[in-house]
């Protein structure tokens, strides 16, 4: 596989990973909410539990205790949904990560395998690439063909250019 392929399909793959991740922080961030919004609860029945202790009815005094309970079992709830939505999250980066290890380990080979297929090639049949051609060689190539373009080159001095009139 070309390696703009690997690159081009780890890209699809993680194409939607922003907006997965966003949802998922933004629902941790509605636990939270809700959780300090019911310690505020908490609190406020505790105090008024606290206050009001000596001349509330043994009725009023379980009830505010079951609403406290109740509370706390909320927050526990919510602590509970936010660890699971962490994980969640953390297991979906890691399998992309996981993705591309793997990926790059099958380019790596890739690339080692075309390493290996083109200096066959090009010792077997002694085409593709030129080896021991020596520096001073390829300059006076390149000389040599600079001299032939220059001669094609220069202006023709005392030639003039003929028009031909047709009639």
């Amino acid at each position: 596989m070309a390696a703009g392929m690997y690159l081009e399909h780890y890209l699809d793959s993680i194409e939607n990973l922003p907006f997965e991740l966003q949802r998922n922080f933004q629902l941790m961030r509605d636990l939270d909410q809700r959780t300090e919004d019911l310690k505020a609860e908490i609190d406020k029945f505790a105090t008024e539990y606290i206050s009001n202790a000596r001349t509330l009815s043994s009725e009023q005094k379980l009830g505010l205790l079951k609403q406290i309970q109740d509370a706390y079992g909320k927050c526990k709830e919510f602590g509970d949904d936010k660890v699971q939505l962490a994980m969640q999250t953390y297991e979906m980066v890691d399998k992309h990560i996981r993705r591309l290890d793997t990926d790059l380990a099958r380019f790596e080979a890739d690339l080692k395998e075309k390493q290996i297929d083109s200096s066959d090639y090009d010792s077997s049949s002694g085409k593709g690439k030129k080896k021991g051609r020596g520096q001073k060689e390829k300059k006076a190539t390149r000389a040599r063909s600079k001299v032939k373009n220059s001669d094609e080159e220069t202006p023709k001095i005392g030639q003039k250019k003929l028009k031909l009139n047709p009639g």
